[in-house]
């Protein structure tokens, strides 16, 4: 389900402890987009995408953690791409890689944001850095294995 709302009188600091909430009950993506509302006031667009069976939880939270008064659901369907952890061991220490795969082929890979912020942090190396090793050793792991696609993880 996907669950909108547009608000432009609400002080701007109470979506950065909206967002996390929203998470926390469940959601699987929320995200907010800058508006042009009625009276050429600017606002913001909140969407929330969540199941079914969360959909009065967010509900919940949309009205009493917003100013929002009304509420827009549809249903939308959704499509994935498989995906596959991998640890990869770099000068920094082992960083997880996310690798997406369609029809049997690796389509991208992507290190985890955390890991590689502290793996900077600890080795006092730009983030760049570290993000350049884990993709050059990523792409040279992936060249030289055969992932087994059926192990693959949601």
């Amino acid at each position: 389900m996907m669950l909108e709302t547009n608000i432009d009188d609400m002080n701007s600091e109470i979506y950065s402890y909206l967002v996390p909430k929203l998470f926390e009950i469940g959601a699987l993506d929320v995200y907010l987009t800058n508006i042009m509302m009625k009276k050429n006031r600017p606002g913001v667009k909140v969407n929330v995408l969540a199941t079914k069976e969360i959909t009065e939880q967010v509900e919940e939270v949309l009205f009493t953690e917003t100013t929002t008064l009304g509420i827009r659901k549809y249903e939308v369907t959704r499509e994935k791409l498989k995906r596959k952890f991998l640890e990869i061991d770099t000068s920094f220490g082992r960083i997880t890689v996310k690798v997406a795969f369609k029809a049997g082929a690796v389509l991208k890979y992507a290190p985890e944001y955390e890991e590689c912020k502290l793996a900077a942090e600890n080795f006092g190396v730009p983030l760049q850095d570290v993000y350049q090793e884990v993709l050059a050793i990523t792409k040279k792991y992936l060249e030289n294995n055969d992932l087994k696609l059926e192990l693959d993880n949601d």
